[in-house]
């Protein structure tokens, strides 16, 4: 991308830190914005498609919680690592408010306030991970390394298999 006024807060943020990145491009469904429909489409694992989820802890703090797109945020887990008695994910309305971001659309890198953040442990297993880039439609390609030290993610066993709906 040349023109800068396309490039998300996410990437220019990367840009003014020197870090490597690419980015790419997907058409959005807005029916379906899972992270594993976004993982097919831009053609990787959904192991290695990160997704950002907004927690609130019961002592009121903001945590940004980054799972693989094949699994869900451990609450308990969560909470253990933050040291809180429980997280539990915000409400869907309460996301742009507190991000700036919409759903789909929700990053670490250049949030509107700087929350802290728990990754999975499992990004460290990865050369290149994926995130969003602060818009549907683009997500950013970057090594684990940059994305936690850039974040300044703390790691954490937090995610777990989805819970399959009983039915």
């Amino acid at each position: 991308m040349s023109a800068s006024q396309s490039k998300t807060n996410a990437a220019r943020l990367l840009d003014s830190l020197g870090v490597r990145y690419e980015l790419r491009h997907y058409d959005v469904d807005p029916n379906d914005l899972s992270a594993e429909t976004v993982a097919a489409k831009i053609q990787l694992p959904a192991e290695q498609v990160f997704k950002t989820l907004v927690v609130r802890a019961s002592s009121g703090d903001v945590y940004l919680a980054v799972v693989p797109g094949d699994a869900e945020v451990d609450e308990k887990a969560l909470a253990r690592a933050s040291g809180d008695r429980r997280v539990d994910v915000v409400p869907l309305k309460d996301v742009q408010p507190l991000t700036g971001y919409i759903r789909g659309a929700v990053t670490a890198l250049g949030v509107r306030k700087p929350y802290p953040v728990f990754a999975d442990e499992t990004i460290e297993l990865f050369d290149v991970i994926s995130v969003s880039a602060g818009v549907r439609g683009t997500q950013i390609l970057l090594s684990p390394a940059d994305y936690l030290r850039v974040t300044e993610a703390r790691v954490a066993p937090i995610a777990r298999s989805k819970q399959h709906p009983k039915g």
